[in-house]
Formats: structure tokens, C-alpha cells, sequence
């Protein structure tokens, strides 16, 4: 792969403050362009958010039997809020499957789903749940989910590529803490338990791409996106406001940027290693990227040109630590 191109880039922010839209910005950009402009190579892209929606389907499905909810109480956040490792942990083995291009063909993509959130759940020293359903219930489940699941698996597979030469993975997902609380952050919130989580062969290939959005700007472009009719989409989901104030009331990553031992770079201990990822910041505070939503034919060229500046900025700032 070449050192001109990222490797890894851990897209992140708090919910609906553009990591979507940039992930579809860049999508539309001309690959040599991509490289040279921002050190991005053809994307591979891999999000938490389909496991968040699945973890949400399955409790809705367990209520509508009369069965405990596991996840998630209801619109509030994660029952226990270690699971915020098991969506890292589905990710690292995400990861490690792209890199192997590992393909499965298992007569239950729901059922290997319940297998994977089980595992990744005692990563983050969650005891098994969906193992521990009745059979039945379990079955019920597995067939209600099925096409849902199979989708997803699909989606996945499909998306191997036959070479790494020139692309970078790109990993999205959102983290915060309550609204109103201090900083740093403890616990199982924020940044600064989940960075940890991820595993040693993402960290050392990987930058942070931070979109920064105030507490308020995310809550109201969570509502303006919000599409009751495609709650499964990366563009149009919305986060109930119980979890925006919960979950993502505030936001460590300046915190973290501030308190560094290095300039430009969130530094952190895990897996026995001390760890410095560069970062670069795209301020979204005041809205650049909604408008990119829309189909590309539409999109405003002046608003393209202020996204591209911006973007291209942060991973300037990323590619000088990374060179290093």
C-alpha cells in the first residue's frame, strides 16, 4: 500500500454532525484526486451503526413475544454501557475479516449474528445473552431477522477487495458522555474508553478524522435528518433524545486533543503499548455538509469547494504526524 494514502482513518464525532455525508462526499471524489488532495485512498468502510440498529430490532422483536428487552430498555440508552466494547469488538472482527477477505456461508446469517454480538459482548466482559435465550425463542428470532441479517452479511463479503494497494478503511462511529458531566469522562463513555478497545492492527494503521459539532448542533441535525421511514439508514436515522442527552450530551475528543503528550494526536495506553494516533479537525460547528444528503447532481459547487477546504485541512494535519 502506498505511504501516501492512510491506511486506517477512524472517522468520528457525535451523531448526525457529517460523518455520513463526508463518508458520501468522498465517495463521489475522483480517486486520483483523493490521493493527492487528501491522502485517502478507494474507500473501505466499515460502521458500527448496522449492529446498533440490529441490537434495537432484536429488542423490539423479544417485547413483541412478551421476552425481556437485552439491549436496551426502550429509547434510553444501552442497558449496560460496556456494550459501547461490543460494538468495537464487532468492528475489530470486521476489520480482521476485510483484511482476510474472510467469507462465511452459514445457513443462519441471524443466528451468526447472535453468535458475534455473544462474542464481541465477553470481549467487553458482557456475559452472554442471546446464547442464553430460550431455543425457541431464539429460532423465532433468528427467522424473523433473517433477510435483515443476510443483507448485512452480503453487504459485507461483496465488499472485499481483490487488492489493498491504494485503499484506505475507513471506520465511523459516535461516542459522548451525559449531558452536563465533567470532564474527562469515566466509565464506559466516550472516547477515552472505546479507542482502547480497538485492536493493536487498527490502532497502529490508524488517524483520527474528528468532525467537530456542538452538544446542540447534533441534536438538531439528528431531528432535521430524522426518517421515521428508513430507521436502518446511515443518512436518514435518527437517535431517540433520551441517548442524545444520555449518550451524547457532551463529547471528550477536545479533551482528550488537549490533554495529549503529543500536539495533533489523542495518546492513550492499551494492549500493553502507549499509543499517539494523529488527528485532524473538520469544524462543522457552523453546517457545511447537510446539503450533501442529496443526490451528487445536486449538490451546491460552492458548498463543495468549502467542504473540500475543510476536509482537506484536517488530513493535512493527520498525513504530518503520520509521515512520522
Amino acid at each position: 500500500m502506498s505511504n501516501q494514502v492512510f491506511k486506517v482513518v477512524l472517522l468520528q464525532a457525535l451523531p448526525a454532525s457529517g460523518k455520513s455525508e463526508v463518508r458520501n462526499f468522498m465517495a463521489h471524489v475522483d480517486g486520483q484526486r483523493l490521493k493527492e488532495e487528501f491522502h485517502i485512498g478507494e474507500n473501505l468502510q466499515l460502521d458500527d451503526f448496522p449492529y446498533v440498529h440490529m441490537m434495537r430490532r432484536i429488542d423490539n422483536e423479544l417485547e413483541a413475544m412478551g421476552e425481556s428487552r437485552i439491549f436496551y430498555p426502550g429509547e434510553e440508552p444501552f442497558v449496560d454501557g460496556r456494550d459501547w466494547g461490543t460494538l468495537c469488538n464487532l468492528l475489530n472482527e470486521d476489520y480482521h475479516d476485510l483484511l482476510n477477505r474472510s467469507v462465511v456461508k452459514p445457513d443462519s446469517a441471524a443466528k451468526l449474528l447472535f453468535e458475534r454480538i455473544d462474542r464481541a459482548g465477553l470481549g467487553a466482559g458482557i456475559a452472554p445473552r442471546m446464547g442464553l435465550l430460550r431455543e425457541e425463542i431464539r429460532e423465532k428470532l433468528a427467522v424473523i431477522l433473517e433477510k435483515e441479517a443476510r443483507e448485512m452479511l452480503d453487504e459485507k463479503q461483496n465488499a472485499y477487495p481483490d487488492s489493498f494497494e491504494d485503499k484506505t478503511i475507513i471506520i465511523e462511529c459516535a461516542r459522548g458522555g451525559p449531558d452536563g458531566a465533567s470532564l474527562p469522562l469515566t466509565g464506559t463513555f466516550g472516547y477515552q474508553y472505546s479507542l482502547p478497545m480497538f485492536c493493536p492492527e487498527i490502532l497502529e494503521n490508524a488517524v483520527i478524522l474528528y468532525i467537530w459539532v456542538t452538544p446542540e448542533e447534533s441534536r438538531r441535525k439528528n431531528a432535521d435528518r430524522a426518517d421515521p421511514n428508513d430507521p436502518g439508514s446511515n443518512l436518514h436515522h435518527g437517535v431517540p433524545m433520551a441517548v442524545m442527552l444520555g449518550d451524547y450530551g457532551c463529547d471528550d475528543m477536545e479533551y482528550l486533543v488537549s490533554h495529549s503528550d503529543k500536539a495533533d494526536c489523542v495518546s492513550f495506553d492499551a494492549h500493553g503499548r502507549h499509543w499517539q494516533l494523529p488527528i485532524g479537525v473538520f469544524d462543522n460547528r457552523i453546517d457545511k455538509t447537510s446539503f450533501l444528503r442529496a443526490e451528487p447532481a445536486a449538490w451546491d459547487p460552492e458548498k463543495v469547494a468549502e467542504v473540500t477546504a475543510a476536509i482537506r485541512s484536517a488530513t493535512d494535519a493527520m498525513f504530518r504526524n503520520y509521515e512520522k
